[in-house]
């Protein structure tokens, strides 16, 4: 375990040495059973004598902080408290924009440390993810021989994982893209804070759908912009409130998140003329899309746009894991460069042995195969849940209509209409292992119809029944 010491002149030398180790101990960078640096080692470093180190660590024993085994070394001994960080004062503040930023409760929520029914948004069931199969394509590319072959990547993206999601979006989705036009990114939300980066000032005007996916509101407001929210009806985004200064439009057209609806044909080409008209760019958020489960497929806006105004993003934490970070956009040609200098300014690449086997899953055919097992999973869980609501609960809920993605969203009526009461259900729900997050909570907005946000990707189907019923008291 490396330890820093620092001297000062040539005094008291082990007393500095027994100083500098204890603090790190009491504050909990040294923790229990953690192995200091054999006295010799350490002597040579801080070009002392090793009997002054052996000193510094013979006092340190005495007082309980360490123990010496013999043939093995010197070790931190529990000392019976709980260190903390140590603090210091600062006179340095953040700008005021983070005052007014807060973690998004979503799908990570650390109070929730007990789930007996899981019915949060956003997870999709890691349960049944093919991890063998991945660890073996991880393990592929992390050998010495394969990172030597890569080097240390291009910030645009590994060149056959680029070309082997143009193919897959491009089958899957329609989307009109090659290998040149894909930039990998840490998931979605990097995409969208290198796309902000590269087409908006501070002070240029963001609309975003109201209610909206937060995240996104909030990276946006962190980069100097001016977020307007725009509402949306059963068509989806309403396109003749949008602002005439807006320089970017974020949506999610194909699932609206969080109420559901796609986005009709009809809004889809205003859209796409408006933002001709105005210069303007589109984000078309393609998040779960993967997953339809009846109607027709829906066309993304990147197909109908003939004039480039559109930047199609999506990632792979809903048909994969959601710890895998790997997203990605699809740009226009003229915003190409800039994008890839963004992103090169911002972290230089994403990981490469993970875009590597992604690569190898997607072209191997291991990707299709699982978002067909994983389709049909939701599929039921989707009919179990919609059917339960609009049933057994009619009297409480009234659901939005989706045939779509990984949660349904349900208005409350009656007495759970009020916000105070609904806010209650929520809370006695989390206390007796229901995670679920009502409506203004998942979209961050108070102005929001009261409702509740039903996830079903972590939940396995048998248990569908009796969390609706633990949640409502039957």
């Amino acid at each position: 375990m490396e330890v820093h010491v620092s001297l000062d002149g040539h005094r008291d030398l082990s007393g500095q040495i027994y100083r500098q180790v204890r603090a790190a101990i009491l504050d909990g960078r040294l923790r229990p059973g953690d192995p200091l640096p054999p006295t010799r080692e350490l002597a040579r470093r801080l070009a002392v004598a090793r009997n002054t180190v052996g000193v510094a660590y013979d006092r340190l024993a005495s007082e309980g902080y360490l123990d010496s085994r013999v043939g093995a070394g010197t070790f931190v001994r529990a000392v019976g408290r709980t260190p903390g960080p140590a603090t210091t004062a600062s006179a340095l503040r953040p700008r005021p924009v983070w005052a007014g930023i807060s973690p998004w409760p979503g799908p990570i929520d650390a109070e929730l440390t007990s789930v007996a029914y899981d019915l949060r948004v956003g997870l999709p069931d890691a349960r049944l993810f093919p991890y063998e199969t991945w660890r073996r394509l991880v393990a592929r590319e992390s050998r010495p021989s394969a990172a030597l072959a890569r080097g240390s990547g291009r910030p645009e993206g590994h060149g056959g994982l680029r070309a082997a999601i143009a193919r897959h979006i491009g089958l899957s989705r329609a989307v009109r893209a090659g290998a040149d036009d894909v930039v990998v990114t840490n998931g979605i939300q990097q995409a969208l804070d290198l796309i902000c980066r590269v087409m908006t000032e501070p002070g240029d005007v963001v609309a975003v759908e109201e209610p909206g996916y937060p995240p996104a509101r909030m990276l946006f407001r962190s980069l100097g912009a001016s977020v307007v929210g725009v509402p949306v009806d059963a068509e989806g985004l309403c396109v003749d409130a949008l602002p005439d200064r807006a320089r970017v439009v974020y949506v999610t057209p194909s699932h609206q998140f969080p109420l559901g609806m796609p986005m009709s044909l009809r809004r889809r080409m205003a859209l796409v003329a408006w933002a001709e008209r105005h210069g303007a760019v589109v984000i078309e958020d393609d998040y779960d899309s993967e997953f339809r489960y009846g109607g027709r497929p829906v066309d993304p806006l990147q197909s109908v746009d003939r004039a480039g105004h559109v930047i199609y993003v999506g990632s792979f934490s809903k048909v994969m894991l959601p710890s895998l970070r790997i997203g990605f956009l699809v740009a226009p040609a003229p915003l190409r460069d800039a994008l890839r200098a963004a992103k090169y300014v911002t972290d230089w690449s994403t990981a490469l042995p993970t875009q590597a086997a992604l690569a190898r899953f997607i072209d191997d055919g291991l990707l299709a195969r699982h978002i067909r097992r994983m389709r049909q999973e939701y599929a039921a869980r989707h009919e179990l849940i919609t059917a339960a609501l609009a049933g057994s609960y009619a009297d409480r809920l009234e659901v939005v209509p989706s045939s779509a993605g990984l949660h349904v969203t349900a208005y409350t009526t009656g007495d759970l209409a009020e916000p105070d009461r609904l806010a209650e259900l929520a809370a006695r729900a989390r206390a007796s292992g229901v995670a679920l997050y009502t409506l203004p909570e998942v979209a961050m907005c108070g102005s929001v119809r009261p409702g509740l946000v039903f996830g079903y990707g972590a939940i396995a189907a048998p248990d569908i029944g009796p969390a609706l019923r633990r949640l409502f008291g039957d």
